[in-house]
């Protein structure tokens, strides 16, 4: 199971979440059957609400969606504080003509947008932040959404590291924060950081790499020590029966009664977490029955 680790720079103007996710991406590849293309970015972007979420506050969550013109339309990603998380592409089993480049994600999403929504509870409406892509890369658009909505400099690496036949072996990332009020030397240090050691979050764990040295390369010469947190993270998805029945009313009536007819006894599958759910011939009934009445009012 895998673990947020929460750290801090001395003086509390640096905030940093770092996760080894392995074992929840390598669930999402397994439940939905991925491809090595899609879970590079449904992954990066899986990881990235990880990372997001723990930043938080009790039962509140985050959703990422990514829109592009590429061959990978979409890509959705929900986490909460407690460490429930979530993904979701309608392209799972995309290939490209062949693999001469290796497993790579560049040019799969296009161009588009990231809208990010929070949720609070009791708030009706979440708050909703929506910007350009300004790069092919998971993690580029995540410290841009960041800058751009809530005035953040960040630093967001994700990674994933894929064995010769596409399978998820090693997943993880780290988020760097800058607070108002930060010593702008910390900054140049972090910058100086990055171009120096340009860390590879997929080969630090690969190369048996703690969540910890996922970190210390942004870090080197700043002092920082690890906060208190102990939020596990677990693939997690609240579809139930009564929800997939509700989700069978946007058929409509002539559509259930045509199913009805053919004695059409469905098995709808969730394609956040694969779970089946059967109906049968006396569900789809009380399902027209239950929109029959409402039309009536």
């Amino acid at each position: 199971m895998s673990k947020i680790y929460r750290y801090s720079s001395d003086d509390f103007t640096v905030r940093i979440a770092a996760v080894d996710a392995t074992a929840v991406i390598q669930e999402l590849q397994a439940v939905q059957k991925m491809f090595p293309i899609p879970v590079l970015g449904v992954g990066q972007a899986m990881v990235g609400a990880i990372l997001l979420a723990s930043q938080l506050k009790e039962k509140q969550q985050v959703g990422l969606l990514f829109r592009g013109n590429g061959s990978i339309k979409s890509i959705y990603a929900e986490a909460n504080y407690e460490g429930h998380v979530r993904a979701y592409t309608p392209s799972p089993q995309y290939e490209p003509a062949d693999y001469k480049d290796g497993f790579k994600f560049k040019n799969a999403l296009g161009h588009g947008t990231l809208s990010v929504a929070r949720h609070q509870p009791f708030q009706k409406q979440p708050f909703h932040g929506t910007v350009e892509l300004v790069s092919e890369d998971i993690a580029e658009n995540i410290a841009h959404y960041l800058h751009q909505s809530h005035q953040i400099r960040s630093v967001v690496a994700l990674g994933l590291y894929l064995d010769e036949y596409g399978i998820v072996k090693k997943a993880g990332g780290v988020i760097l924060e800058i607070m108002p009020g930060v010593d702008e030397t910390i900054v140049d240090r972090i910058e100086a950081n990055v171009k120096k050691n340009q860390p590879s979050i997929s080969n630090i764990l690969n190369e048996g790499g703690s969540v910890e040295d996922l970190v210390k390369p942004y870090m080197e010469g700043i002092t920082f020590s690890e906060l208190e947190h102990n939020q596990t993270v677990t693939y997690f998805c609240p579809c139930t029966k009564d929800r997939v029945s509700a989700a069978l009313e946007v058929l409509g009536e002539a559509d259930l009664q045509d199913m009805i007819e053919k004695e059409e006894q469905p098995e709808i599958i969730c394609q956040m977490c694969g779970k089946p759910y059967h109906f049968m011939l006396d569900e789809i009934k009380e399902i027209r029955e239950r929109l029959q009445k409402n039309s009536m009012h």
